[in-house]
């Protein structure tokens, strides 16, 4: 097979981290080409989808004393091709938040591929219809109590009447602006006006779950199926676990309440076509749905002795 990864660029991926690496090396042990390529180089040419790609070949990596070890050249380039993406099996779209205006424009040059003849990783459709935090919001029964505002006087009673919450951007990753909020802090107006832009901007308020302390639980579904997990603690004086911030990670099994949670939400993910998602869970309860470049695959083959991308990549070809 001849897959193309769209992703940001590749000297500022971390092999021993990211999960696009970890599935390209599953790849290319398959025997398959593999092609990458950036949103800025994709184009229409002749009614079609085009991009200027090159072929990459992979050192992969090896786990050494319980962690992942790279070599210092783990990749190597060929020379640039401009070439039609009809002539790929699969196209992963990897590239991470903030998902701009560019962004949303790459999708669509996507979307003139035919999906029977070159499937799309995730859906440019679903891609742009899933905002990793305004999705969950279609399923009110498994989420914390939850307002979308960019209201102060909102934003302010929802605080006010469950006395701790978590605000994040929509538009955020890997922890990124993400506040713990007080009805008791002198800087609370504060806050909500920077985060809000003034109240230009809607943001995400969920209610705090006390069980943050103990994990934020990332699973990894593949066409709707939970494959593996992993958990995500905070560490020092953080209340965010996201490893981009320093979170701790430990092996975590896929409970039951897991599994209702997955069940719940997979027939609207395959409508959408989100075939490969990352989902946050804390306390039993759905937080973020990640689609755009969900990561966790290292860090759970690590603990756990298994290859995702291996298992990705089996789908994929059968």
């Amino acid at each position: 097979m001849k897959l193309a990864f769209i992703i940001d660029p590749i000297a500022k991926l971390d092999p021993t981290h990211d999960t696009t690496v970890a599935l390209m090396e599953a790849a290319q042990a398959q025997g398959d080409e593999v092609w990458v390529t950036s949103a800025s180089y994709l184009s229409i040419v002749q009614s079609q989808a085009w991009a200027r790609l090159q072929r990459v070949s992979l050192t992969p990596v090896t786990l050494k004393d319980y962690h992942w070890v790279a070599e210092k050249d783990w990749y190597q380039l060929g020379e640039w091709e401009l070439q039609p993406l009809s002539r790929m099996d699969a196209v992963f779209m990897r590239t991470d938040p903030p998902v701009t205006i560019p962004y949303l424009y790459a999708t669509q040059i996507l979307d003139l591929l035919t999906p029977t003849a070159t499937v799309v990783i995730n859906s440019p459709q679903g891609l742009q219809k899933a905002n990793e935090k305004l999705y969950a919001m279609r399923f009110p029964y498994v989420i914390p109590e939850t307002i979308v505002s960019q209201d102060k006087k909102v934003i302010r009673e929802f605080v006010e009447r469950k006395e701790g919450a978590v605000l994040k951007p929509l538009a955020g990753k890997a922890g990124e602006g993400i506040l713990f909020l007080e009805k008791r802090d002198r800087n609370l107006n504060s806050l909500i006006e920077i985060s809000t832009e003034n109240g230009r901007k809607p943001v995400m308020i969920q209610s705090f779950l006390p069980e943050a302390k103990d994990g934020d639980k990332r699973i990894i579904l593949l066409e709707g199926e939970p494959i593996g997990a992993v958990n995500r603690i905070p560490t020092g004086g953080e209340f965010r676990g996201n490893m981009a911030v320093g979170g701790r990670v430990e092996a975590a099994e896929i409970t039951m309440r897991d599994w209702e949670i997955c069940s719940a939400i997979a027939p609207t993910l395959l409508e959408d076509g989100l075939l490969f998602v990352g989902i946050d869970i804390i306390g039993g309860y759905l937080t973020e749905i990640n689609v755009t470049s969900p990561t966790g695959v290292r860090e759970i083959d690590r603990l756990n002795n298994v290859s995702l991308g291996k298992q990705v990549m089996d789908w994929l070809h059968n």
